[in-house]
């Protein structure tokens, strides 16, 4: 039985992480991965061990870069591979994140009962490098919310979503002219046009990496999110407390930032 859904991994030398992100996925329909090594020279993955690891559970497909060019190459690479093979639905998934049992199931499904809806994400538990965990983000649910926090920040756990591949088609890929916040851009053009939810359920575990692009490109990944707002500014509330938002936190580290939200949401 050929899958509906495809899940896009991006590589760069973390093997156990990927092999745990891999053994957590776990449905009761075949679910294909294409996994996209940017250019890794330390350590490649082995495609054997993952082979057997994920046999029987559904077909692999790997792309192998010559050199490292970033998470929004990677990306693209992949989504163009994907969009050539014909696939009904996308996923997403990061090296050392973790799926819970079914939850391609449940997302997939809403999907199907929803058909104006193109993307949709989940909660998720935010967790630190040894699996401790900080704090429970449950991002608003309904589309009308979500289009007006979009300006504060992101409203989707970027490894959480499922959407329909049909949308590529009108947006287009990930847009390379924001660097480290690629995946704030893709969604606000998402959103900006198609019907978008979160899943109200905790349905993955979500590993904060002191080495993940958000914790050592932060600043960057502020000023990109900044650009991203001023090309959709439009003069209201949420356009304009985002834009000031999002400059204060230029000024305030990341480990501050992931600990008021710690305190906050706990």
């Amino acid at each position: 039985m050929p899958s509906e859904v495809i899940v896009l991994i991006p590589y760069f030398e973390d093997e156990l992480g990927l092999l745990n992100s891999i053994n957590s996925i776990l449905e009761e329909f075949p679910v294909d991965l294409m996994i996209v090594d940017d250019g890794s020279i330390n350590k490649p993955f082995s495609i054997d061990t993952i082979d057997k690891i994920y046999k029987d559970r559904g077909e692999i497909v790997y792309e192998i870069l010559p050199e490292n060019g970033g998470i929004e190459l990677a990306l693209n690479i992949g989504l163009k591979k994907i969009e050539a093979l014909q696939y009904q639905y996308i996923a997403r998934l990061d090296c050392g994140d973790i799926f819970y049992k079914n939850k391609l199931k449940k997302q997939i499904t809403y999907l199907k009962n929803n058909k104006e809806i193109k993307l949709l994400g989940t909660w998720a538990a935010i967790k630190d490098d040894k699996h401790n965990l900080l704090y429970t983000e449950k991002h608003p649910v309904a589309y009308d919310e979500i289009k007006k926090k979009m300006y504060l920040n992101t409203t989707f756990i970027h490894p959480s979503v499922v959407f329909k591949a049909s949308i590529l088609t009108d947006i287009g890929l990930y847009p390379l002219n924001y660097p480290a916040a690629e995946d704030y851009a893709f969604f606000m053009k998402i959103v900006k046009s198609h019907t978008s939810e979160n899943y109200p359920e905790v349905l993955m575990d979500y590993i904060i990496d002191p080495n993940s692009i958000s914790s050592l490109k932060r600043k960057r990944q502020v000023k990109s999110r900044i650009k991203v707002i001023l090309k959709h500014y439009y003069i209201g509330w949420h356009p304009t407390y985002g834009l000031l938002r999002n400059m204060l936190l230029l000024l305030i580290s990341r480990k501050m930032s992931n600990q008021l939200k710690s305190y906050v949401k706990k």
